[in-house]
C-alpha cells in the first residue's frame, strides 16, 4: 500500500494510468466516475444513481463540472488537502477526467472503495474493526 502523507494527494492529476480500469470507464463514461466518488465523498448522503443521473442532467460537459467542483472541494475538506496544482473548479473545467481519476484513486489509497458505495464501505469498516476515513459527523449536544 501507497505510503500516505497527511495533507498530501496520494496521486498527480495526469496519474490516471495508475488505475486502468478506472480510467477506461471514466475517459467514456465520467458521470459513473462522478456518481461512486460523489456517495462516497458525500457519505451516503447522495446515492451513485442520483449523483450520475443529476451529471447527466447537467450536461456533463456545459456544466457538470459544477457538481464535480463541489465534490473535489468536500474531498479536499476531507482529507486536508492542497488545491493543486489547479483550482478545484480549474480542474474540473479544463481536466475533468483527471480530476475525476485523481478523486478515485485518493478515495481508494485513503480506504474508501467507490466501487462498494457508502453503505457497503461502512459494513466493511465494522467487520474490519477499522476507523473509517471519512468520519461520520455525530449530532452533539
Amino acid at each position: 500500500m501507497r505510503q500516505i502523507s497527511e495533507g498530501l494527494w496520494t496521486t498527480g492529476l495526469c496519474d490516471c494510468w495508475e488505475d486502468p480500469s478506472n480510467c477506461f470507464v471514466t475517459m467514456f463514461c465520467p458521470c459513473i466516475t462522478l456518481g461512486r466518488n460523489s456517495e462516497i465523498i458525500n457519505r451516503g448522503e447522495m446515492l451513485c444513481r442520483k449523483a450520475t443521473h443529476l451529471h447527466i442532467a447537467t450536461g456533463v460537459l456545459l456544466f457538470g463540472w459544477i457538481f464535480g467542483w463541489s465534490n473535489r472541494k468536500t474531498l479536499r475538506q476531507h482529507f486536508s488537502l492542497p488545491e493543486t496544482p489547479f483550482p478545484d473548479c480549474c480542474s474540473h473545467v479544463f481536466c475533468m477526467w483527471c480530476a475525476l481519476c485523481q478523486e478515485h484513486r485518493e478515495l481508494q489509497n485513503r480506504g474508501a472503495d467507490p466501487f462498494l458505495g457508502w453503505e457497503r464501505n461502512v459494513e466493511k469498516w465494522r467487520k474490519d474493526g477499522l476507523t473509517p476515513p471519512i468520519v461520520v459527523p455525530q449530532m452533539v449536544r
